[in-house]
């Protein structure tokens, strides 16, 4: 890890390229009812960053990590705990362009000040990609496989897969799954998104828990971006009440202060039951009769893959065209509140820079020779279709990401030929997780120790 902080660039080397008259539903249109996470979109869609560069935005905020380490209660270690969970979705925020598919193989690693990570692409159909952090006060790992579905107004990211933190002072384990993302308006209007559903972090080592609210934004959007839910001890016993924005800040108050302010008569309502089991069946046949030029035969595969997904839910919408804003008369500020997190503001220009926060500006930029830092053949940094688009150069970006997807496919059907196995992952192998049981991808050793990287050819 530096061992001094480094100045990062402020922006990238150009401003965001228009996406001119193409719409995101002129593409999806032309693939409903096929897997969404298996298409691939035109590049001015894309952001330029891979996946595996957002992948580590989750650790923008790692000083809560440090935090949940030095506290000696169990409630306050939780509490930091989740509000880092929370704050590693806080640069989604407007962020509407897709990122570049990592290809197999293709890895990436970030040396901050207190921390280091490494992520790679480990499999290609299903796309997951692993990622191991660590530092002297933690250690942070786990892996998505993105599931895309699409709902005929909105368009659904779930991030299946398993997130760990350890705290090895403490000795102990949290894991949790982060909740699902909806871009919205993919027809009518202005694309915007939101975060909803609920997510649980667990303490495997003493019975804590914490269950945090995402809640829609729903057709008046007075819950818009909000998150809140309760610190729960081994005996289900309410310790502490945590509540905030996705996008801006979380706070933690005692139970008695939360009991006292939620009974309230000028603020009844904070933890609205209604709300939080607020949702609606978004039926493509209702929406489509409000398109004349659309016919429900089209949507019929896609309106069968709904009723079949897992919930058949999706956060209610305002209406068509609309970006939502707050309208909540509700306070956000409860007596003996005490401030976890605030997101850190984005520069004013980011909105021409794909509305990227400073920490995301400086992903893609090499580190100066002096620094002594290696980076990987494999790394991110060294995709020249993402480089050339944070370049401003559209059309030779779009040439290369074509290129590169045409190259893996190539490889793949010559290892089928050779009647071989996909190519293994290089430092991270696939396990089950001893607490929850399930499969996850897990790091095993050996990046940082290795003087010379193998060369591997994946660009």
């Amino acid at each position: 890890m530096d061992s001094a902080v480094r100045q990062h660039r402020d922006r990238l080397p150009s401003v965001a390229i228009p996406c001119g008259d193409t719409s995101l539903w002129s593409v999806l249109k032309q693939v409903i009812g096929k897997e969404l996470s298996k298409i691939t979109m035109p590049i001015q869609f894309n952001e330029p960053l891979s996946f595996l560069q957002r992948l580590t935005e989750f650790m923008e905020y790692s000083y809560l990590l440090n935090k949940a380490s030095e506290a000696t209660d169990p409630a306050e270690r939780m509490q930091y705990v989740a509000s880092f969970a929370v704050s590693g979705l806080a640069s989604n925020w407007l962020r509407l362009g897709k990122p570049f598919n990592p290809l197999l193989g293709e890895t990436y690693q970030d040396e901050r000040q207190d921390f280091r990570i490494i992520s790679e692409q480990v499999s290609h159909h299903p796309p997951i990609s692993a990622f191991h952090a660590e530092s002297p006060a933690f250690r942070f790992y786990g892996d998505i496989n993105p599931k895309i579905k699409f709902w005929g107004k909105s368009v659904e990211i779930q991030p299946k897969g398993i997130f760990t933190v350890e705290l090895p002072k403490w000795n102990e384990t949290y894991t949790w799954s982060n909740v699902s993302c909806y871009v919205h308006n993919i027809i009518v209007g202005k694309l915007w998104m939101e975060q909803y559903g609920t997510m649980e972090i667990i303490n495997h080592s003493n019975g804590y828990r914490c269950e945090l609210n995402f809640k829609p934004a729903g057709w008046y959007c007075r819950d818009l971006h909000r998150v809140e839910g309760f610190v729960l001890d081994s005996s289900k016993a309410r310790r502490l009440f945590l509540y905030g924005k996705w996008t801006d800040f979380m706070k933690s108050t005692d139970i008695k202060s939360y009991d006292e302010y939620s009974t309230s008569s000028s603020n009844r309502g904070l933890n609205r039951s209604e709300s939080s089991k607020e949702s609606v069946t978004h039926t493509p046949r209702k929406m489509l009769a409000k398109l004349n030029s659309l016919t429900i035969g089209s949507f019929k595969h896609s309106a069968d893959e709904a009723n079949g997904s897992d919930d058949g839910h999706c956060p209610p919408e305002p209406p068509d065209g609309e970006i939502p804003k707050s309208s909540s008369t509700i306070s956000l500020e409860i007596p003996n509140s005490t401030t976890l997190w605030i997101a850190d503001p984005r520069p004013s220009y980011s909105a021409e820079y794909y509305n990227f926060t400073l920490f995301a500006m400086a992903s893609n930029e090499l580190p100066p020779p002096e620094t002594g830092i290696k980076i990987c053949p494999t790394d991110s940094r060294f995709r020249p279709d993402i480089r050339l688009m944070e370049e401003g150069q559209i059309e030779p970006a779009a040439q290369e990401k074509t290129r590169l997807e045409e190259k893996q496919r190539d490889a793949r059907k010559a290892r089928r030929n050779r009647k071989e196995k996909e190519e293994k992952a290089r430092w991270f192998k696939p396990s089950v997780h001893p607490l929850t049981k399930q499969e996850c991808w897990f790091y095993s050793g050996g990046f940082w120790e290795t003087k010379e990287y193998q060369a591997i050819n994946i660009f």
